[in-house]
């Protein structure tokens, strides 16, 4: 297979340097909030001037702080096999995280989620050949709300083995998720050295660190756990209306989290990024499809090619309500453009109604939608083989290349293949039932879960990962 080659970018080298700047002015001139006092400590010690809770940031820390991180951040499958490598302009593709409802697979209807659609959406993505890493997708209403991080983190282990990104909320849920994913590693050091989970944890924008954030920062940087940092913030609202603005300042948001985590461990593994979305200024909402979202997420992709780091992207998830033509439109095109951009680690394939609902179907659709844009962003090769020449003489003018050697021996890798868009013509269709597309991929999602087989956690570990949750209650 020949590299791909075909990238996009939005950003010119001037226009980097000019955002590069102007976050160095926001992180000196106008400061953060740093809710911690262990971070403030860290921060005061390597220069910053500290201020009560608000840190200034000296040009040449941040700096430090971009050369120190790793450029290559590499996860695992949860039996220890490298998974992910999260470098360059390869693409990676999973599911988000907490959403409160679900579309029951079986009655096509909106409820609230449990526990155990945690394990069978990530069952699901475990057989799906496009989708490299899973979420939680479902917030388990079926414990208690103090527990649901690290129950669902738990549930993610048994549905699948690849890598696994993670929430947690405060220290406590993330000592527990450490301690249960270092019982299946066989030890915190293995652990360290084939990690197969990354923490996703948010500043709160505008320019505020919370205590809770950067004590898991600090955590994940002492332990190897790897981890992203992304800005949250909305355009209008909590950051500029103007893109160029709140990409400024989510940037400066996200390099202060990595100057913290540098300082905690030089070197530990942090994917940079930011989710910089417009507001919706008739809804007051937080819209996963507006274009100046995915737009702003290759701009960050853009940024994080220039500072040579790991990338944090979203695509494939979808503003209605249900799977219907918008949810389609609008996860196909942010696909593409993720892809395009080069943005490594792109989580929330399958969210629908604005990332309060998961959807099986949404995430086998979107499984189909990055294998499309995977062939897309391969661009065409020009070789001798590829051209052809020889070929084009032996067939000549007025005959046909269907049954040639050359077509047969290279068609499967030079054309794309669909799995479930459907090409015949309407006779065919009609003869296999008229089923519609939402009926394809509702079949196919009933399909994997019926017979997909995950290797167990090891009962040792299992026991070890019950004992904490037994704990939880």
């Amino acid at each position: 297979m020949h590299p791909r080659r075909i990238h996009y970018r939005v950003l010119s080298d001037s226009d980097i340097a000019r955002l590069h700047d102007a976050s160095l002015k926001i992180l000196q001139r106008t400061g953060s909030v740093v809710l911690d006092d262990g971070g403030r400590e860290l921060l005061r010690h390597a220069g910053c001037t500290v201020d009560g809770a608000r840190v200034f940031f000296p040009a040449h820390l941040v700096e430090e702080a971009i050369r120190s991180a790793p450029k290559s951040v590499t996860l695992y499958s949860r039996t220890g096999e490298s998974a992910m490598v999260l470098e360059g302009h390869r693409t990676y593709y999973g599911t988000g995280s907490d959403c409160p409802f679900t579309i029951d697979i079986n009655t096509g209807l909106r409820r609230e989620t449990v526990k155990q659609d945690v394990v069978d959406l990530a069952r699901l993505v475990d057989g799906l050949a496009n989708l490299d890493f899973v979420m939680c997708m479902a917030i388990a209403k079926d414990v208690g709300r103090d527990d649901s991080y690290v129950h669902q983190f738990a549930a993610m282990m048994q549905g699948t083995i690849k890598p696994l990104v993670f929430t947690a909320h405060h220290i406590g849920d993330m000592i527990d998720i450490h301690q249960m994913a270092s019982a299946v590693a066989g030890s915190p050091e293995a652990l360290a050295k084939r990690p197969f989970l990354l923490l996703y944890s948010e500043p709160i924008a505008p320019l505020v660190h919370t205590n809770m954030g950067i004590e898991k920062l600090v955590y994940c940087a002492r332990h190897g756990v790897p981890v992203t940092y992304p800005t949250g913030a909305m355009c209008g609202a909590t950051a500029p209306v103007t893109m160029a603005g709140a990409i400024a300042l989510g940037n400066a948001e996200c390099l202060a989290g990595l100057v913290i985590h540098q300082l905690a461990k030089p070197g530990a593994p942090f994917v940079y990024g930011g989710n910089t979305t417009a507001m919706d200024m008739s809804a007051g909402t937080f819209p996963y499809a507006a274009p100046e979202f995915h737009l702003c997420f290759s701009a960050y992709a853009d940024l994080a090619h220039h500072y040579n780091l790991p990338v944090w992207a979203l695509a494939g998830a979808s503003d209605a309500k249900v799977l219907d033509a918008q949810a389609g439109a609008e996860a196909a095109y942010e696909i593409l453009m993720a892809e395009l951009s080069g943005a490594q680690l792109i989580h929330d394939m399958g969210y629908l109604d604005s990332g309060l609902t998961s959807s099986a179907e949404m995430i086998v659709l979107a499984d189909e939608l990055a294998s499309m844009a995977r062939f897309i962003s391969r661009g065409i090769e020009i070789t001798d083989k590829t051209l052809a020449l020889d070929v084009i003489d032996e067939v000549g003018a007025g005959n046909n290349f269907l049954t040639h050697d050359h077509t047969v021996k290279n068609f499967r890798e030079a054309l794309w293949f669909p799995s479930l868009t459907f090409r015949g013509n309407i006779a065919s269709w009609e003869a296999s039932g008229r089923k519609d597309m939402y009926t394809r991929l509702n079949e196919r999602a009933k399909a994997i879960l019926a017979n997909r087989q995950v290797p167990p956690v090891p009962p040792a570990a299992w026991k070890k990962v019950m004992e904490i949750l037994a704990k939880r209650g």
